[in-house]
């Protein structure tokens, strides 16, 4: 599985225990976001929601893994683009639920907000949760079929509710696009994506 890690300004000194945790897994793992302070341009949860989106929607990767100080903003800022689903996950135990109940592709971590003592191990055990060898759907299992429906009616209520990504770019706030498109490790995995409208549309705005 690719998995992006998208992380912004106030999120981005615990980029390395994120990545760390995720690299125990032996996934791919793509670091998209901020992993120091000093990195410009500097990103708010609005841009990485955007980011996180576009990496979905350009098939850069699999799965997003973001997050800023609480963890709301990232997914309040994802989830308004569609085909994303995005969950707050805090423990273990979020993770679990999230993978087998709601099958979503993003997650969202309080990466300040009672990060503690041991907090490195916590993201270790969550993403091995998130993550597992075996993939096994719904919780309770009695419960299996309906969540997976509901989670297929989720998919066209997302696609039904909302504009194209085209659309969304042509009517964002320009200074929004630009910024994330002069991010650097950004930038080069929009242009390694598949030729398509949308990325022609962001490289043009780059």
């Amino acid at each position: 599985m690719r998995i992006a890690v998208i992380n912004e300004v106030s999120a981005c000194p615990r980029n390395g225990d994120v990545v760390n945790a995720l690299n125990e897994l032996g996934h791919t793992v793509l670091n998209l976001g901020m992993s120091d302070p000093a990195q410009q341009p500097s990103l708010t949860y609005l841009h990485t929601g955007l980011m996180g989106a576009l990496a979905l929607k350009l098939k850069v990767c699999d799965f997003v893994v973001g997050g800023c100080g609480t963890g709301q903003g990232f997914m309040m800022s994802v989830m308004q683009y569609p085909g994303v689903f995005c969950g707050l996950v805090t423990e273990p135990l979020d993770a679990w639920l999230f993978t087998r109940i709601n099958d979503g592709n993003c997650v969202s971590l309080a990466l300040n907000k009672g990060y503690g003592w041991a907090a490195n191990l916590n993201l270790t055990m969550l993403f091995k949760e998130m993550f597992p060898e075996t993939k096994e759907g719904g919780y309770p299992p009695a419960r299996a079929e309906s969540q997976a429906d509901s989670r297929k009616r989720l998919c066209a209520i997302s696609e039904g509710s909302h504009r194209s990504y085209e659309e969304i770019i042509d009517n964002l706030d320009p200074a929004l696009v630009s910024t994330v498109m002069a991010f650097a490790p950004f930038k080069a995995a929009v242009e390694a994506a598949e030729d398509c409208e949308l990325k022609t549309k962001l490289l043009a705005m780059a």
